[in-house]
């Protein structure tokens, strides 16, 4: 599921200000995440609500690549998605990427899902099944 507003309402100062919580299965603490960036600089303390990623520059990164097509996909009829389980994890991410409100859910309940999963799998915190592995 994926919506996107392009409300001014809250806005961020920064460029990316997400904030990630993953869910390792039904039941389970959820895990928090938060990635901020200004300009594509991170902040320089890692232990901060700015950047408390395992890898908080390969989040970015992944971000900075695939952001635009995991967050606001266009509708395409033609795609396929395989019949597969990868796991009962889910992420919701939540805030701003480039000036448009996000709110993402991930989860790994087919092919299609299990991609968008794997391409920003540092943003969603490389634990548990972030990375295929279970």
């Amino acid at each position: 599921m994926v919506s996107a507003e392009n409300s001014d309402t809250n806005k961020s100062e920064h460029d990316v200000d997400l904030t990630v919580t993953l869910t390792a299965a039904p039941g389970a603490e959820s895990r928090v995440f938060h990635l901020r960036s200004a300009a594509g600089i991170l902040s320089p303390d890692p232990d901060t609500v700015d950047s408390n990623l395992p890898d908080a520059t390969a989040a970015l990164a992944a971000v900075e690549q695939f952001g635009e097509e995991v967050f606001f996909p266009e509708p395409r009829p033609d795609r396929i998605c395989t019949q597969q389980y990868g796991g009962p994890q889910v992420a919701v991410v939540e805030g701003w990427f480039r000036g448009r409100k996000v709110h993402s859910q991930f989860s790994r309940t087919d092919g299609c899902e299990i991609a968008r999963w794997k391409a920003l799998a540092s943003l969603l915190g490389n634990t548990g099944g972030s990375t295929g592995a279970v």
